[in-house]
């Protein structure tokens, strides 16, 4: 009789099978599931997160850890699970609570974390044992020892600012099912932007930077030519990320990033050493063409007399911009559309992204906007973006509805996908590539 498993048992009498989900709705419809494996095989799996690399990498190697995205079609609720941890963003809140509540009916525990029950612990609790709220490095293993014995604690809040020494070197054999196809080299955004999802998670307003040998050797493992840096800006340090360029040339990778404008075109050995160190778009938030607007939203480091000028020094460098614009600031009028029309067409912004103002739980625009009575919805599922969900100031919600989708038919237009495709030929093979896939992306979300 072989008893070497009973042993091991008797030795890990404490171990877990733990299976870690990040919900996602759009896996429910099969093109779209189709677009993010081609986007993870060959571009740079826009989306994916490194919160469960980390807390794999923090777990236990007695726990067994398996890992799931998608929805309900996507788990097996029989299997055999002693701990679920669900990462939940605002928009998969709903999908994220039924699938945690269908694990607890069956008995197995569920932990809900991440950027919306950050903001909303006690709604998530609902449908949880147990909440981590902000950074869960201080909390994690402290969480699973208690879960081991059965005494968890409702909530679990990071009490303090996580120092980049505690961020952990990711083990990508630990979670083979969850790709890594994106980077994290700093932690948290020193500004104030009303409408920034980030002040969700406590202490995420304190910039840190983590040690770049760290973040080289995460980024020499990767199995992917590109990644994504998912940074809030990796312009916010120049100096730090001006060394870290430097390390990277010999790597030989390609990557997207995002980027303040002015600190990109006010320190051009930034700007010259990201292009050496094989960014191939950096990911602006324009936010929008008025200067007032900028000011009164808290980036008044944004100079709008300024982004054509910006514009065409980053692209002297080889170097697409994917530019974010949002519609519905207290300032906006009906006229903001045509203009924003204009500024794309005229500074040739490479993929436009055109958003509507969305007030995220936690923020002050939300807190703002509900104190005033504009929140017209809490409909999580509607908070992506693409729906209006609070009653603007200078216009009426039709307005900017009809607005905002007369402007994507004009810009995610084919002949307009086409033009900015064929423009990008001259940035080289792997800029032509993700500016064709995002193209066709954008264009298809328009036509569902």
């Amino acid at each position: 009789m072989n008893i070497y498993p009973i042993l091991l048992d008797f030795v890990y009498f404490d171990k877990m099978k733990i299976l870690f989900i990040s919900p996602n709705v759009s896996y429910k419809n099969k093109s779209k599931n189709i677009l993010q494996r081609l986007s993870n095989k060959f571009l740079f799996g826009f989306g994916n997160s490194i919160t469960f690399q980390i807390l794999a990498a923090l777990t236990p190697e007695k726990h067994v850890l398996e890992f799931i995205e998608g929805g309900h079609s996507q788990i097996n609720y029989n299997e055999n699970y002693d701990l679920v941890a669900i990462s939940v963003v605002t928009k998969h809140a709903f999908l994220s609570y039924e699938i945690a509540d269908n694990f607890r009916k069956r008995g197995v525990k569920v932990i809900l974390g991440g950027w919306h029950p950050s903001a909303l612990p006690e709604e998530a609790k609902q449908h949880a044992d147990a909440v981590v709220i902000g950074e869960a490095e201080n909390t994690w293993q402290n969480l699973l020892k208690d879960f081991e014995i059965g005494k968890n604690k409702p909530y679990y809040a990071a009490t303090k600012n996580v120092e980049p020494t505690d961020i952990p070197s990711l083990k990508t054999n630990r979670l083979p099912q969850c790709k890594m196809t994106t980077v994290q080299a700093t932690r948290g955004c020193p500004y104030t932007c009303e409408f920034c999802a980030i002040v969700n998670m406590k202490y995420r307003k304190k910039f840190r930077t983590r040690p770049i040998d760290q973040v080289i050797s995460e980024i020499a493992n990767l199995k992917n030519k590109g990644f994504f840096f998912i940074d809030s800006s990796l312009t916010i340090n120049p100096k730090y990320t001006k060394e870290l360029f430097r390390r990277m040339k010999i790597l030989n990778k390609k990557f997207i990033a995002y980027g303040n404008i002015d600190n990109l075109v006010n320190d051009e050995e930034l700007l010259r050493l990201s292009a050496e160190a094989g960014c191939l778009t950096w990911y602006i938030g324009f936010e929008t063409i008025s200067q007032d607007t900028l000011n009164k939203i808290g980036k008044s480091s944004n100079m709008v007399n300024k982004y054509f000028s910006s514009i065409k020094k980053i692209h002297d460098y080889g170097i697409n911009i994917m530019g974010s614009f949002i519609f519905g600031f207290d300032n906006d009028t009906i006229d903001v559309f045509d203009k924003t029309d204009d500024f794309i067409k005229q500074s040739k912004v490479d993929i436009p992204l055109l958003r509507i103002l969305t007030p995220f739980p936690g923020t002050t625009l939300f807190n703002r906007l509900d104190s005033e009575g504009r929140i017209t919805s809490k409909n999580w599922a509607e908070y992506d973006l693409d729906h209006l969900v609070f009653r603007p100031k200078n216009m009426t919600p039709a307005d900017l509805e009809t607005n905002i989708n007369m402007l994507k038919n004009k810009q995610y237009s084919k002949i307009n996908s086409f033009l900015r495709t064929i423009r990008s030929v001259k940035f080289g093979p792997h800029i032509f590539l993700e500016t064709a896939f995002m193209s066709f992306f954008l264009n298809y979300k328009l036509r569902e």
